[in-house]
């Protein structure tokens, strides 16, 4: 995959598209949708016949339309074929192993709450029988209002109250079919008298408690101490329960999860088991199974490397299917119990391919390793040594250059504390630092294996490209749970990506940055980029953002949703379906609970005093008022007046 640098300089000409291809490691996470150009341009190819969508040109031509950066941008045709795969995979598995039952697909809405999501993935999974699930009330309140849903399942899940269940229940009678997934003892008890209440029987499905644990960053979802689920016992009591209820008849389902992104197919296999275990022993009981539910977590490979790293997965979409149905089905001919109908909740899988966001360079910076014009005799003494550490570095010693280095810095820190060092030494001995920094990072960089403590050297001498968005509002998962996901410049990628980097975005916090890029066998912390030429547009793309990071956005510095436009491909090139404008600055504050008329009759109040007092001109006060009208009314975003982003 990676492995390519950009230290090692070319000669002119030598670089060429394929390299920036190897070096990002595209064609190993792209999955067939993105790829690079012959002409230095990343292009998204949507559907199996190979058309493709210059993504460059697409931002350019939307920001023209005046939908500005940061821009997120959602391809409907990938989600199509998504589902596509992900069914046919099962299909596959049924035919390949003679399985008598079927397979369902339903769609967690947690993944993604957006209607133009929801309402794309119930149009393209009808073939495939689409169903949702709903994981709360107010999702449960989406799922029961969308349109065409009498063929899809609803899987109920989630903590319940009583006004959830009997929701459930009397949506059975405009012909919707929800599922009421038992997931604590207490809930079986609302739903019993809810039922009798309404004299409707409910269509149940119990979740099981499992032993075993799923693998990655989510693995604790699963096993004994689990959030969710009924322990053996409870399983066991449930079904007296609904006997004695004469509901055990209405048992239709089991259901599992192990959690969210799976990497390891061994964890899987184990859950199946256990799970067809708990099936076949509560169809003994008496209980008229006919859906076996595995919960989510077919993975996706952010890192292209199809391993057990928490950004990827070791199996394929096939694979995952094939153990599902094959383990499945050796267990129900063992005890000769009627396979069940299997239903998936990829959520995760199904989103996450299908969304890109575009992201604007405002400014870059690197750090001042200048050397000063010369180190005269009279130079401070500290300014003199760190020269000397910087003329006699070698492959041979640099480890120990770098230790001098650090302690003389240190030194003419006290130095300058103590009024012993004037300021323009202190500007020497930084530059000389970072120069002794930038060549000991060239040894770090060719040694097969440099010293561990060095390891932070690249993060730390790296460049900084400030970009025009929010860490927090666009992709929280990097700085919550420290997901990696494919990034890359989306243009320029037939030159060779001379500068080493991190992302900053807008908001002053620390942790607003990006210094984390994927990498096999591990990570890097800075990523090979270009440096932005004056008055031309440098645009860098996040990929696979589609699941989860809209909805789990932070309000932080009060950044925004972004602008997103929903893409489809046509015959000719590719059609803008739909644009949803991303928040304006009145909107947010209203989040907040602050009022855009109160606010500005403030302003004005305050405006028209500094009138009176003569601390602002009649002009200055138009010009005030007119900015804060406009800024309230515009994107959380910069954006300059002529639609281009101020540097």
């Amino acid at each position: 995959m990676a492995g390519e640098t950009a230290a090692k300089k070319e000669p002119p000409g030598a670089w060429a598209p394929e390299r920036s291809a190897k070096l990002y490691g595209i064609d190993d996470w792209g999955a067939g949708y993105y790829r690079v150009d012959p002409a230095g341009h990343v292009v998204v190819t949507p559907r199996a016949d190979g058309r493709a969508v210059d993504l460059y040109n697409l931002a350019k031509d939307l920001e023209e339309r005046g939908h500005a950066f940061p821009l997120l941008v959602r391809f409907p045709d990938i989600l199509e074929s998504q589902v596509r795969r992900i069914s046919e995979a099962f299909y596959t598995a049924i035919q390949e192993y003679q399985y008598a039952g079927a397979y369902r697909g339903v769609f967690p809405i947690k993944v993604n709450q957006q209607r133009h999501v929801v309402e794309d993935l119930l149009r393209v999974g009808k073939p495939y029988q689409i169903g949702l699930e709903a994981g709360s009330k107010p999702e449960l309140m989406i799922a029961l209002a969308m349109p065409g849903q009498t063929d899809g399942l609803i899987i109920c899940n989630g903590y319940k109250d009583p006004s959830y269940i009997e929701t459930a229940l009397l949506a059975q009678r405009i012909g919707r079919r929800p599922i009421v997934v038992v997931e604590r003892f207490q809930e079986l008890e609302f739903l019993i008298a809810a039922s009798r209440r309404l004299a409707i029987e409910p269509i149940i499905g119990l979740r099981a408690r499992l032993g075993t644990q799923g693998s990655g960053r989510w693995e604790g979802s699963g096993g004994h101490r689990a959030k969710f689920g009924l322990t053996a016992t409870e399983m066991m009591e449930a079904v007296e329960r609904l006997k004695a209820a004469q509901l055990l008849p209405c048992l239709k389902l089991l259901h599992f999860h192990i959690g969210s992104q799976i990497t390891r197919i061994a964890a899987l296999k184990e859950a199946v088991r256990e799970a067809s275990r708990f099936f076949v022993e509560l169809v003994d009981l008496g209980a008229p199974l006919e859906f076996l539910d595995v919960g989510g977590g077919l993975g996706v490979d952010y890192d292209g490397s199809q391993t057990e790293s928490e950004s990827s997965r070791n199996y394929s979409a096939e694979e995952y299917a094939a153990s599902v149905v094959s383990l499945l089905d050796e267990a129900c001919k063992a005890r000769q119990v009627k396979p069940p109908t299997i239903i998936t909740e990829a959520g995760r899988a199904l989103l996450a391919y299908s969304s890109v966001l575009v992201v604007e360079v405002l400014d870059h910076d690197k750090v001042d390793s200048s050397l000063p014009a010369s180190v005269p005799r009279s130079a401070h003494q500290t300014v003199r040594e760190l020269s000397k550490v910087l003329r006699h570095i070698s492959s041979k010693n640099y480890q120990e250059a770098y230790h001098d280095a650090v302690e003389l810095r240190d030194e003419a820190l006290t130095l300058f504390k103590l009024g012993f060092l004037r300021l323009a030494e202190r500007a020497d001995v930084e530059r000389l630092f970072w120069a002794v920094s930038e060549k000991v990072l060239g040894f770090v960089r060719a040694d097969e294996y440099p010293p561990p403590e060095l390891a932070g050297l690249e993060s730390s001498v790296a460049d900084r490209f400030y970009c025009n968005f929010s860490v927090f509002q666009s992709t929280p998962d990097i700085w919550a749970v420290d997901q990696l996901f494919p990034i890359m410049p989306i243009h320029r990628l037939d030159e060779e990506p001379a500068r080493r980097g991190v992302l900053a975005d807008l908001t002053c916090d620390s942790d607003g940055k990006i210094d984390c890029f994927i990498d096999f066998p591990k990570p890097k912390s800075a990523l090979e980029l270009h440096a932005p030429k004056p008055g031309e547009p440098y645009l860098v793309g996040i990929f696979l953002v589609g699941a989860y990071q809209e909805i789990l956005g932070d309000l932080h510095n009060l950044f925004g949703d972004t602008n997103v436009a929903h893409v489809l491909l046509t015959d000719e090139a590719y059609r803008v379906e739909s644009v949803v404008a991303g928040d304006s600055i009145a909107e947010v504050l209203g989040y907040v609970q602050y009022d855009r008329d109160t606010l500005l009759d403030n302003m004005r109040r305050a405006g028209e005093q500094s009138v009176q007092e003569k601390r602002l001109t009649l002009e200055q006060y138009r010009l005030l008022m007119r900015h804060y009208e406009a800024s309230l009314a515009g994107y959380t975003y910069l954006v300059a007046e002529n639609g281009k982003t101020e540097p």
